[in-house]
């Protein structure tokens, strides 16, 4: 029992889905012997595109679990999805040496990712994606990163917002960018 891990547990409470990512079992070396605790690390989301992650400390493995539960669903992000599906666009994220790069992916592609963000990306509810990770294999990096990585997705309406210009403009520009590219 000295790691856990890949073992996810699924519990609905509101509308919330949990995802158990990764248990370290950690010993504090006292007088009579060693003290054991655990460190969970949760991840949460609503499968509509709202999604969270937390980390707890706790002597026993269920305090700890829920420990990081509260912790993920104080700390939810909102990531914009294209048709509720897949990303807007293709994305890299880095925290520490852990690297990850997400990839839009077309209808019927699945989830393609390792364990870590494949927990993030069935919470956050999204069903086609290409994932790879680089560097660390870490689950708290990897998941930092894969936070770090989605948090620079923009839609396309958030884009126009900022240029103050419309969507459909937006979006024609992107198509005579993309006849040009083909006539060259």
């Amino acid at each position: 029992m000295a790691r856990e891990h890949g073992r996810d547990r699924e519990e609905r409470d509101s509308e919330f889905t949990d995802k158990l990512v990764h248990i370290n079992r950690v010993a504090k070396v006292v007088k009579g012997g060693r003290r054991f605790g655990f460190a969970a690390l949760v991840v949460v989301g609503d499968q509509k595109g709202r999604v969270g992650f937390g980390h707890g400390k706790a002597r026993e493995v269920p305090e700890a679990i829920r420990k990081a539960t509260d912790a993920a669903k104080r700390g939810l992000i909102r990531v914009p999805l294209r048709e509720g599906r897949t990303l807007h666009h293709d994305v890299a994220g880095r925290h520490g040496a852990g690297k990850v790069f997400l990839r839009a992916a077309p209808a019927g592609t699945g989830i393609i990712a390792g364990g870590p963000m494949r927990a993030v990306f069935e919470t956050l509810g999204m069903q086609d994606v290409v994932a790879k990770s680089l560097g660390s294999s870490n689950p708290y990096n990897m998941v930092r990163a894969t936070f770090d990585a989605l948090k620079h997705q923009d839609s396309p309406r958030s884009v126009a917002a900022r240029r103050n210009i419309k969507v459909s403009a937006l979006q024609s520009r992107r198509r005579e960018g993309a006849d040009e590219t083909v006539t060259d």
